[in-house]
């Protein structure tokens, strides 16, 4: 209480007749109050579930009104894979968007190709607008409006010094001793590439480096003494820029891209413009 009381600037005893005034309208207790303090009963979680979405709809009004009323400007927050980011996706996206209305500024929000809860706690609390990533979580699927766009290729890069890029034909054999930087177990692109090595019989090779970060893995690949796999699109970033080569070979599964965003929340002008642009980067990426 005392907490509520100093963010809203008012007496604790004002903040505890507000609550007591709510509980009488509602006909029910929105709050349990015990020797360790008080917590949200039932019927308080959902007042203050709707509380938020009622909120998040005002504040979604006024930047509907900033954007009509100041020559098309308003910030987009999106969430994204590290993957686009590093690899070159979501600049072209953002390129594609202030070349086109240079007043929209895009907060971008760093996550992964983990299913890690932080992400969609954000997307679910309304701190970003729009999930740009791999897959979604199953047990909020009904929240979500899901956008499908395109499957991606999964490419096993080397540096262009490499030994095995020298040599005319690779096969997965030619895999199992090599050292690997791969992401941690729970990374999808992982997955599929052990799904490979099953799939022959093969030994399924442990991860010499293991990050989630593109940067160091792509600063590692330039000391020509490892592989990793990548998106075709990262591969096609990175290529010239960091002298990577593209073995010979192919990954049975693909990648989803996909974009989330909550299905009862009517998107802003301004996410309108920004999912207009992926839709045109990604769909044309996946077209040449």
């Amino acid at each position: 209480m005392a907490k509520a009381a100093a963010f809203l600037s008012i007496t604790q005893p004002a903040v505890s007749q507000a609550i007591a005034d709510l509980e009488r309208f509602a006909g029910i207790r929105l709050l349990d109050r015990g020797p360790r303090g008080v917590v949200l009963t039932v019927a308080g979680e959902a007042m203050v579930a709707r509380g938020r979405q009622a909120l998040d709809t005002l504040d979604l009004g006024m930047r509907d009104i900033a954007f009509l009323t100041d020559g098309g400007r308003g910030i987009v927050r999106v969430g994204a894979d590290m993957a686009f980011i590093a690899g070159g996706l979501m600049a072209d996206i953002i390129a594609d968007l202030r070349g086109r209305y240079p007043g929209i500024s895009v907060h971008v929000f760093e996550t992964s190709m983990r299913v890690s809860g932080t992400e969609y706690r954000e997307l679910m609390e309304r701190g970003i607008d729009v999930l740009l990533g791999r897959r979604s979580r199953e047990d909020i699927d009904s929240e979500l409006l899901i956008e499908h766009l395109m499957e991606e290729e999964l490419k096993v890069v080397v540096s262009s010094t490499h030994p095995l890029a020298m040599r005319d034909g690779v096969d997965w054999t030619d895999l199992t001793g090599e050292s690997w930087i791969l992401a941690a177990t729970d990374s999808i692109a992982r997955t599929i590439l052990e799904d490979e090595f099953r799939q022959r019989g093969l030994t399924v090779p442990d991860a010499a480096i293991a990050t989630y970060s593109m940067q160091l893995r792509l600063q590692l690949l330039g000391t020509g003494g490892y592989v990793t796999v990548m998106t075709e699109y990262s591969y096609r970033h990175g290529a010239d820029r960091w002298g990577l080569h593209a073995l010979p070979l192919e990954c049975s599964q693909r990648l989803p891209v996909v974009i989330q965003r909550l299905r009862h929340r009517l998107p802003t002008p301004v996410v309108e413009r920004f999912l207009r642009s992926a839709r045109t980067v990604i769909l044309g990426s996946s077209r040449g």
